[in-house]
């Protein structure tokens, strides 16, 4: 059982097979654990645009109330990307929901943040997410949950392995999580990293028109969300509310 906010539900993935109309990193490792055990069933409760207490306050209890073996939780990412930011208060809530599914005797697997410092927005969040990683280590520690340490991740670096947006990652990115989460759970698999290449060089007048156009196409339309109080998710469901067996990819 799968809980969190867009990284989970597997916006950037974008693939009408599925539902939502994506994929992601999460239905990549259902796949992979039912090729080796048929019976498995697999829930997704993530919903995009959440903030953390929501994530906790609208999936925790129907998550739980599912009697999950497995449960992986990422949440407070959109809140990093908040103006002002209470990550102590936060992840103190945060911690309270982990120690809870691990009573249930679940395994349990979290998330650390992506390092973005090769990236211009999100190097002036690197404080921020560090902190957020820190509380993420600790609690996983504490309560003997599995980690995948995306920070570590540096091939997630690459802006190759993110969407258009630059804030979802895509086929290739998601996959490359799908692979961290296996190998925290010790799982073989048969899944393989994409072969990038070298980065290729990009003229800084390009580089320029390419922000400019981001930040049209994306930045732009979601600090209009935030103003208007929307979220990206308002009008979005879980796309697996309930578990139910998996099929192929």
């Amino acid at each position: 059982m799968a809980m969190g906010d867009s990284f989970t539900e597997g916006v950037g993935d974008d693939d009408p097979r599925y539902p939502n109309g994506v994929r992601g990193w999460a239905d990549r490792v259902a796949e992979q654990l039912a090729a080796a055990e048929p019976g498995l069933r697999y829930a997704n409760l993530a919903v995009r645009g959440r903030l953390l207490r929501p994530i906790l306050a609208e999936q925790l209890e129907p998550g739980l109330a599912l009697r999950p073996d497995l449960v992986t939780l990422y949440a407070g990412g959109n809140d990093l990307m908040r103006p002002k930011v209470d990550i102590d208060g936060l992840m103190a809530d945060y911690e309270t929901a982990v120690a809870r599914i691990v009573r249930t005797g679940a395994t349990v697997v979290l998330f650390t943040g992506v390092d973005g410092v090769e990236d211009a927005l999100f190097r002036k969040m690197r404080g921020r997410v560090a902190v957020y990683n820190e509380h993420v280590r600790l609690i996983a520690a504490r309560h003997g949950a599995r980690l995948v340490d995306m920070w570590a991740m540096r091939q997630l670096r690459d802006r190759r392995l993110w969407s258009p947006d630059r804030l979802h990652l895509n086929a290739a990115g998601h996959t490359e999580v799908a692979i961290a989460v296996l190998d925290a759970l010790r799982v073989p698999h048969a899944l393989t990293a994409a072969e990038l290449g070298p980065k290729p060089l990009v003229p800084p007048a390009r580089r320029r028109a390419d922000n400019l156009r981001w930040a049209r196409e994306f930045a732009l339309p979601w600090l209009g969300r935030r103003l208007r109080g929307e979220s990206s998710g308002d009008t979005v469901s879980a796309k697996r509310p309930e578990l139910a067996p998996v099929a192929g990819g």
